[in-house]
């Protein structure tokens, strides 16, 4: 065998080995409580005009708050109160929740990818100053992965894939379809809500290993 086949060889092993590896990293986990993001305009309808949003914690997304102010969401079977608002301010208006709080509100949100409101459940928002109905903006968000490029080309993931992570505690359980998505403004933390936490005993600062479709097939 001469030196250049030995060679391919060397690559081919080093290559394998860096896929396998790559396949099975852990991931800091977080659980995302019902929480809301509000635009401008609902903002000011909701707390007065010109109202300012005030910080009440850093979030571990760079840039993103938790408010010292909260609103109540209502559906036609009832309403939940000291639903946290996150900052800064957006572009559209957003509640994010989970399938039990959707039960209790009587409503039927769909599971989306934060940002995708289209065609969503309707929701009344309260706050001190007033009220607003919301045609379409509840949704119950899709488990998902924020990672910077560096880190997703180290685990060789791609913007808008869906991956698998598995936990392995007291109660392991496997989250399916968890969607990448990849910026420059993300620090590596995957979020899930808290009906997918209490099926598998997860609190934040846990991890989960993750795993590409086409490798555990």
């Amino acid at each position: 065998m001469n030196q250049q086949a030995i060679q391919l060889i060397v690559e081919e092993v080093v290559n394998l080995i860096t896929k396998n590896n790559s396949s099975q990293k852990n991931i800091p986990m977080a659980v995302s409580a019902r929480h809301c993001h509000l635009n401008e305009a609902d903002l000011e309808a909701l707390f007065g005009k010109g109202f300012e949003l005030t910080k009440k914690a850093e979030l571990s997304q760079p840039g993103q708050f938790a408010a010292n102010e909260t609103i109540t969401i209502v559906g036609p079977r009832g309403s939940i109160e000291k639903v946290r608002i996150l900052g800064p301010a957006r572009d559209l208006t957003q509640v994010e929740v989970s399938k039990t709080d959707s039960i209790k509100l009587g409503l039927k949100p769909p599971i989306r990818q934060s940002g995708d409101i289209v065609g969503s459940s309707p929701v009344t928002l309260v706050g001190p100053k007033g009220s607003i109905y919301k045609k379409e903006g509840l949704i119950i968000a899709q488990a998902h992965i924020h990672i910077s490029p560096n880190d997703a080309t180290s685990f060789g993931v791609e913007n808008g894939e869906y991956v698998s992570v598995k936990t392995e505690n007291d109660r392991p359980i496997s989250i399916e379809k968890v969607l990448i998505r990849v910026s420059s403004r993300y620090k590596l933390e995957m979020h899930i809500d808290t009906d997918e936490a209490n099926a598998g005993l997860i609190t934040t600062g846990d991890f989960g290993k993750l795993s590409k479709y086409e490798e555990s097939l």
